[in-house]
């Protein structure tokens, strides 16, 4: 029986672990200019990043560890990754190619500047992980936007460009000024004092989870109209929910 508990306790950190390899191997691919696959991965990491909390509670198998070992885990897969797709594109933008190599020697020093700013991405994901882990008031909601959330918009890009032709889209990101203001925004939405309500359900019922229902609603109706479009526009769909839910709170 002792056994039994030894290795269920241990099932929420496996799964953690497998959202750290999927967040490796989604960065691997990104380092290698395989956009769409690190796009995937990041997808994958989010799923292993959700059952891992749910198979914590479920199971009852909480521990410090787990919690260190999971923020560890998300710097990686929802904090690395996407500063590296936003580097890609970067390097599209400015270079032409994303399988041009990063040659510092025989860049501009505006070049260089330009190409580094993907990496505010994970700087500022450290500090709202850093934060999250130190801050009493984030037990049931969040306290700006979570680095999944950030993670799968900036996954959605190459998706989207996978996935259908759209011009204003292709056209946007091919722009270094447009890139970088989207690094800066996203980035500074990781930290912003603004609550956000979090997906976790601890119950199904219509009465407890209206607002989280209506968010997928939304995400559905949007999904029909709006097709593959709809994965980048998640996260403003997500922030307006949360704006509307604060202040119905404050009402």
């Amino acid at each position: 029986m002792s056994e039994a508990k030894g290795i269920i306790k241990h099932i929420p950190n496996t799964i953690t672990c497998m959202n750290l390899f999927s967040g490796c191997t989604a960065s691997l691919m990104a380092i290698e200019g395989h956009l769409v696959e690190a796009s995937v991965l990041i997808i994958i990491a989010a799923i292993f990043d959700f059952f891992d909390g749910l198979a914590a509670r479920a199971l009852k198998a909480y521990s410090p560890m787990g919690k260190e070992l999971d923020s560890l885990a998300d710097m990686v897969s929802f904090g690395l990754t996407p500063g590296l797709i936003a580097f890609g594109y970067l390097k599209i933008a400015v270079l032409g190619d994303v399988a041009v190599n990063f040659n510092p020697s025989e860049l501009s020093f505006s070049e260089i500047i330009l190409l580094l700013s993907a990496f505010i991405i994970p700087i500022f994901s450290a500090l709202r992980l850093a934060k999250f882990n130190v801050d009493t008031r984030q037990t049931t909601s969040f306290i700006g936007v979570p680095t999944p959330a950030n993670a799968m918009f900036w996954a959605s890009i190459p998706l989207v460009l996978h996935l259908g032709k759209y011009p204003v889209i292709e056209s946007l990101v091919s722009k270094p000024i447009i890139l970088i203001i989207a690094v800066a925004i996203t980035s500074l939405l990781l930290v912003i004092e603004v609550p956000m309500f979090a997906l976790k359900v601890k119950s199904l019922k219509w009465s407890e989870n209206k607002l989280r229902y209506s968010f997928l609603i939304t995400l559905i109706i949007l999904a029909v109209l709006l097709k593959w479009l709809v994965i980048p526009m998640i996260l403003f769909v997500y922030i307006i929910f949360s704006l509307i839910d604060n202040y119905q709170i404050k009402k």
